[in-house]
């Protein structure tokens, strides 16, 4: 590497890259809904996601006059995983005070999250997104869920994040205490910062109780057997995304998806006249799509949300199964409105809608990219018919994603 070359580039644990950052993963999403309890029992109920921690904001001191203005003061996070929160649960008022109306009313995602490895990345960002003119919304640390992040706006006003950290529930299912907040951050920290596992000494030596945190109330009935375990419901979520996206520009989009956030597009499709764009930041084929807003009216999707589809993985193909006649069963709207030409790489897979009209895409199986970069070759992909046999024949690539870690439930 010439020093030109190197100048132009940024250390990353001893790996060299266009950006001061490396996206790992979608980590978390939001939606911002009319009716909080109605998005909450669906999430939760009917999906599985489990209340980590519940923030009123007009409890929190100054933000009473904010609170005031909200339908509903609530958020709520919701995890499937041992992550705090992989899902984030607002009532839509909250869009209009956050600034998202001023750009466009139809950003009804509240923020569309991404790990990167490291602390140092998350502020690198933010410096690095200053110098690119990108908007940035705040730098600091969340409580609840104690992650590092850097948020900022994308081309078409979605709140866009950068995080590091996320705080873990283990097997008692207790978050951090409130107590614990004043580790919290309104700006860019100085680093390096102390560890977690300071943080909790420290707390401890403060006299607070570390175990006064929220506790998950899950008392659902265990009536299905999912591959050996009791669960509530005959599925499990193990994975959240792709995240699909109109936008007003798909090339100005992936753009700033691809040169600033560092993200590799797989594929672009063109439907109907329409260039679609699947792009990745890791083995997966894609996280991310991007599809011209003129596709939502001809899709007959719903005009009021920029969310072309939110995907959400389950542990297997009998699971998938399951999970259709378990959401039909009860009255999940479901849809055939996006066709499998814009989702390259998943084969089988069911659209529902959620309360506020968001669609959910439930799959199973997301093809993986290898070394060199390409993906499998159309013409080799599972040819998916209308009906769908008990079981099917693995693809070489089949349980190739990362395992789910931790029990099912």
């Amino acid at each position: 590497m010439d020093a030109l070359q190197k100048a132009a580039s940024y250390d990353i644990g001893g790996l060299r890259y266009a950006q001061p950052f490396k996206i790992r993963r979608l980590g978390h999403f939001g939606f911002n809904v009319a009716d909080m309890d109605q998005g909450l029992d669906f999430y939760s109920r009917l999906l599985g996601f489990r209340v980590t921690d519940t923030r009123d904001f007009s409890k929190v001191p100054g933000r009473e006059e904010m609170a005031k203005r909200l339908q509903d003061p609530r958020i709520v996070f919701m995890s499937h995983n041992s992550d705090h929160h992989a899902f984030l649960l607002a009532h839509k008022s909250l869009g209009a005070i956050f600034g998202d109306d001023a750009v466009s009313k139809d950003i009804t995602v509240n923020q569309i999250t991404w790990q990167v490895g490291t602390m140092d990345e998350v502020f690198a960002a933010a410096d690095y997104f200053r110098g690119k003119q990108v908007e940035i919304r705040r730098v600091g640390r969340d409580m609840p869920g104690s992650n590092w992040h850097t948020y900022i706006r994308d081309p078409d006003g979605h709140t866009v994040e950068l995080y590091y950290g996320m705080e873990q529930i283990g097997w008692d299912g207790r978050s951090k205490p409130e107590a614990m907040y004043y580790r919290a951050f309104r700006e860019q920290p100085e680093l390096p910062q102390i560890s977690e596992e300071q943080e909790v000494r420290d707390a401890v030596a403060k006299g607070i109780d570390i175990n006064a945190g929220n506790t998950i109330q899950d008392r659902s009935s265990e009536e299905y057997v999912v591959a050996g375990v009791r669960l509530p419901r005959p599925f499990k979520v193990t994975n959240i995304g792709p995240m699909s996206l109109f936008v007003a520009d798909v090339g100005a989009s992936e753009a700033f998806y691809t040169e600033t956030m560092g993200f590799v597009r797989t594929e672009a499709v063109t439907w109907k006249g329409h260039r679609c764009v699947f792009l990745r930041n890791g083995g997966e084929h894609h996280s991310l799509s991007l599809f011209p807003k003129a596709l939502r009216g001809e899709l007959g999707l719903n005009p009021d949300t920029s969310v072309a589809s939110m995907g959400m993985q389950v542990g297997s193909y009998r699971q998938l199964r399951d999970a259709v006649s378990f959401l039909k069963k009860n009255g999940v709207r479901q849809s055939d409105a996006i066709p499998p030409e814009l989702y390259p790489g998943v084969d089988y897979a069911a659209h529902f809608l959620d309360p506020a009209g968001h669609c959910l895409m439930l799959y199973y199986y997301m093809e993986r990219v290898g070394w060199d970069g390409q993906p499998r070759p159309a013409a080799e992909r599972r040819k998916v018919g209308k009906d769908w046999p008990e079981s099917l024949e693995p693809m070489s690539d089949s349980y190739a994603d990362p395992a789910f870690m931790g029990p099912l439930g």
